[in-house]
């Protein structure tokens, strides 16, 4: 297809960031899906790199609300969904006041502490769940750094995973937030000057990976154990979380 990005090292790291874009929707491996515009970043802008996913986003977000449209839970996400949002409106109102290194050090930093203290003192099966504030700050950071690079993944597991969620509950609730947030980036994405043809046609050649990511995370969440469900969000939060640190101290581009 003619108009699509033509180098190809943007096409190495462009799949495998897209197929873990997909894994992340279904809810198999969620915090892998942060990974995904810091890989694109190595080979482009930070804008440009959200630029090019948010398309994808909406394609994979609607795959997903499909497949788990039976299992968010609606009193958790009335909690995320305000603060979500005005995450969004900060991130529209302040883009490019903080630069992307910077914001994705802080998130990388809050992430593996966040990590460590699951993982030292890991909550009891009869402890207290997140309170309002709590989980509506860190819905707010979550749609701030979805705007900024997509990688809202982080806060949302810090929101979700104290509340000890069955997989398929877990996964429907972060996928109705997400697309749900990622709607609301298309107007100011588009008054921001990111969209152009290049951009846009190079999604949609990107289309079928992230559809089959999204098929294959679908899969496994419902063949995985709950245990090993929530090992698999710990690890991508902890690659994650080491990469956005490591972009904050050692911004490429």
């Amino acid at each position: 297809m003619t108009g699509v990005i033509s180098d190809p090292f943007f096409w190495w790291v462009a799949l495998p960031a897209v197929l873990l874009l997909g894994l992340s929707k279904s809810g198999f491996a969620s915090g892998l899906g942060s990974l995904a515009t810091p890989l694109l970043a190595l080979a482009m802008p930070v804008p440009q790199a959200a630029a090019v996913m948010l398309p994808l986003l909406a394609v994979a977000d609607a795959m997903a609300l499909w497949s788990l449209r039976r299992t968010p839970d609606w009193s958790v996400l009335k909690q995320l969904l305000p603060a979500g949002l005005a995450g969004i409106l900060i991130g529209w109102l302040s883009f490019g006041l903080l630069p992307g290194h910077v914001v994705a050090g802080i998130v990388g930093v809050i992430t593996l502490l966040f990590l460590a203290q699951q993982l030292l003192w890991p909550p009891r099966a009869d402890g207290p769940l997140p309170g309002t504030a709590q989980t509506g700050t860190l819905a707010l950071l979550s749609g701030y750094t979805s705007f900024v690079a997509h990688g809202g993944g982080p806060p949302m597991a810090m929101a979700l995973l104290p509340r000890r969620m069955e997989p398929l509950a877990y996964a429907g609730t972060s996928a109705v937030f997400f697309a749900t947030v990622n709607l609301a980036k298309w107007v100011p994405y588009g008054l921001l000057g990111l969209f152009d043809a290049r951009n846009l046609a190079t999604s949609a050649v990107l289309v079928p990976v992230a559809a089959g990511g999204v098929v294959l995370g679908v899969w496994a969440a419902r063949r995985v154990s709950t245990r090993w469900f929530y090992r698999l969000v710990q690890v991508g939060m902890l690659l994650t979380g080491l990469k956005l640190l490591m972009d904050g101290l050692w911004p490429h581009g």
